[in-house]
């Protein structure tokens, strides 16, 4: 019998609990995790007051804290830390699974009120989750794009995505830390690194540096990498929802009963409003859009009525500087179902 692959040690999965649904439980151990983060970890002038209260949720990482114990701490930038991890802490333990408030915080009127950070490490553990047992490390890297941003280049035709924050952490230090940065900082020329684009062939390179986000994802038309993106969004509504939906990339959107379509990303949300509106987007903004998707649900009962058998289109799009950022709450809070209408 194989055993199951491991990966993104780094999400917090195996300190969680799931479900009989499949989804995820918040656990003491997982609070804990935050409290030992450096931004809320006492430091040297942590004064006395800081430190028990530390100590306190790590012990309970549950317990209340007023306001008068967080102005006690005195340094107004770890009360504002303490402050940000024990609302997220909050939020977590009144959902009744991370899932649950993963959706209420982009539901919740008012908007978005915690900082990105918090969310993509939720997006992070939730899609470790959804991806238990995965065999295909094209899935697995594809699923990277819903909690960092990919930096991409395009060459020759080629689409390539590498994770942003290795390609930046390369560009200054040539990969060496801070010895890499004292040589770049005296000008001497780095050994140029460059990273492995993960294909069907070498897709086992994937598995043993998975947590180190240092692959690259092919994204071209009709190319496994765009698939694997495919089938992760696929699952993703389908983990959360529990809507089958069939996602497949087109070249164009040839539909002039075009009713409903849903940028996975700001720059793409932007255009397909633009386009949709029939505003000219410039040949400089769709070179930067990457992506065109088509997607059908399985049962049309489930979509709003008056959209029921008409496909939903999906686009993909990079910033000016090259960044894509996906957002993959996007595909969960606008898709036009009818419980919603």
């Amino acid at each position: 019998m194989t055993a199951m692959r491991d990966f993104w040690q780094d999400s917090g999965y195996h300190l969680l609990e799931r479900s009989e649904r499949g989804h995820l439980r918040v656990t003491d151990d997982y609070l804990r995790a935050y409290f030992r983060r450096p931004e809320v970890s006492p430091v040297p002038e942590s004064n006395e007051a800081e430190r028990q209260l530390h100590a306190a949720l790590l012990r309970n990482p549950r317990e209340a804290v007023s306001e008068e114990r967080l102005a006690a701490l005195e340094d107004p930038d770890a009360i504002e830390n303490y402050r940000l991890v024990l609302a997220f802490r909050d939020r977590l333990t009144a959902a009744d699974s991370l899932e649950d408030c993963y959706l209420q915080i982009f539901l919740a009127p008012g908007g978005v009120s915690l900082p990105p950070l918090f969310l993509d490490q939720l997006a992070h553990v939730i899609a470790r989750a959804m991806l238990e047992g995965e065999e295909d490390a094209l899935h697995v890297r594809a699923a990277e794009t819903f909690f960092r941003a990919q930096q991409v280049t395009i060459n020759d035709g080629a689409i390539m995505a590498a994770d942003a924050e290795t390609v930046e952490m390369f560009a200054t230090t040539g990969g060496f830390g801070s010895l890499g940065r004292l040589v770049a900082e005296a000008q001497t020329p780095l050994r140029t690194i460059e990273l492995d684009v993960v294909n069907e062939t070498n897709a086992e390179i994937y598995w043993e540096r998975a947590s180190r986000y240092d692959t690259v994802l092919n994204l071209n038309f009709a190319g496994a990498g765009l698939d694997a993106l495919c089938r992760v969004l696929e699952r993703w509504v389908k983990h959360f929802l529990d809507v089958a939906v069939s996602i497949q990339p087109v070249q164009k959107i040839s539909d002039e009963r075009w009713v409903w379509h849903i940028g996975l990303d700001v720059e793409a949300t932007k255009m397909l409003n633009d386009l949709y509106n029939g505003v000219d987007v410039g040949e400089g903004r769709l070179a930067r859009l990457l992506s065109l998707f088509r997607m059908e649900f399985q049962d049309p009962s489930v979509v709003a009525p008056g959209i029921a058998g008409r496909p939903v289109y999906l686009a993909l799009a990079m910033t000016e500087s090259g960044q894509l950022r996906l957002k993959p709450q996007n595909l969960l809070v606008n898709l036009p179902l009818a419980e919603r209408a």
